[in-house]
């Protein structure tokens, strides 16, 4: 490929204008090896994305732009006197910025933490290499921490001296006299794995106990400003045709629904939203039943919310399909 190209200096930014060429060459690109130290503005299109900054910025640090500004490296400048870096744009101002200031605040999520990392590592940047590895191993060591209780008094200070929301998952499925039907035990499963779930998703704003001491087999406990808002319990008896079996439910939408309503004691917030929480609490018809205990909201005591799911349960089996019978 044959381009004559000439360096001019407009406003000391580097162009290059490009001149006529063989048919088989790409007009207006070259690959430019000589230094741009003697610039004072550089304009850089990365991966679509356009920027103008400056070779003192670019050259703070002994790095891959300091090495493309004093010409050790070669690149490729567009007729516009844009220089090309073949390289995704869309972390390259936290790049700029690193370099403006010598520190820059990284993402929260993990994935575009990894992709920073990606970056700063091929533009050579140690600094800010060291600065996201030093972020993804504090963030491995904080991790999620979930308390196991060993006992009712270790469970009431627990709650009463925290700030934060508490969820608790009492879980304890040798707790049972029968039985359990078929999918008793998916169901545990997935209560188990869902709030682990939660646990990740709201980590450091709600703190997440586990029971598995209690008298319950799968009961959660939502618990704002050390009292009790809330219980969804998701057992049951079933009396069939010969015997009594133990049936556990998921209600995954209710438990969802009122890990979302505990956020708002988060921070001391829940005083002024207590009536409008203490108001609710009536499922969807056929998903359970809500039970409200203690007085109302002038009284000395305050509602718990109890949803659990119908407690008798008989099935009617016969020949052509089975009937449900709720015995209330």
């Amino acid at each position: 490929m044959s381009a004559d190209a000439s360096g001019s200096s407009c406003g000391n930014v580097v162009t290059v204008s490009g001149s006529a060429a063989s048919s088989s060459s790409h007009v207006g690109q070259e690959k430019a090896g000589r230094s741009l130290a003697g610039s004072k503005y550089v304009k850089l299109n990365v991966g679509g994305t356009l920027h103008y900054t400056t070779v003192q910025t670019l050259s703070k640090e002994d790095s891959l732009l300091r090495s493309i500004c004093d010409g050790s490296t070669e690149v490729t400048i567009d007729s516009e006197g844009w220089v090309v870096l073949d390289r995704c744009g869309r972390h390259f101002s936290l790049v700029l910025n690193f370099l403006r200031d010598g520190t820059v605040p990284l993402p929260e999520s993990t994935r575009e933490l990894e992709e920073v990392l990606k970056e700063a590592q091929y533009y050579r940047l140690q600094g800010l290499v060291q600065h996201c590895l030093s972020t993804l191993q504090r963030d491995v060591c904080r991790g999620c921490h979930i308390p196991m209780i060993t006992s009712a008094k270790e469970e009431q200070r627990m709650i009463a001296t925290c700030r934060k929301p508490v969820v608790k998952l009492q879980n304890n499925r040798g707790n049972n006299k029968y039985s359990y039907t078929s999918n008793s035990d998916d169901n545990l499963l997935k209560n188990i794995e869902l709030f682990d779930k939660l646990g990740l998703r709201f980590n450091g704003r709600v703190l997440f106990i586990k029971d598995v001491l209690g008298d319950e087999i799968c009961c959660w406990s939502f618990y704002g400003e050390g009292r009790k808002i809330a219980e969804v319990c998701c057992t049951s008896i079933v009396y069939a045709t010969e015997k009594k079996q133990t049936k556990v439910e998921f209600p995954e939408a209710r438990i969802f629904e009122e890990t979302l309503n505990i956020l708002i004691y988060e921070n001391g917030r829940g005083l002024g939203a207590m009536a409008l929480l203490e108001s609710g609490g009536i499922p969807s018809p056929g998903v359970g039943q809500s039970e409200e205990e203690g007085a109302g909201v002038g009284g000395g005591d305050r509602r718990v919310r109890r949803i659990h799911v119908r407690r008798h349960i008989m099935h009617d089996e016969r020949g052509h399909g089975q009937q449900t019978v709720y015995k209330d």
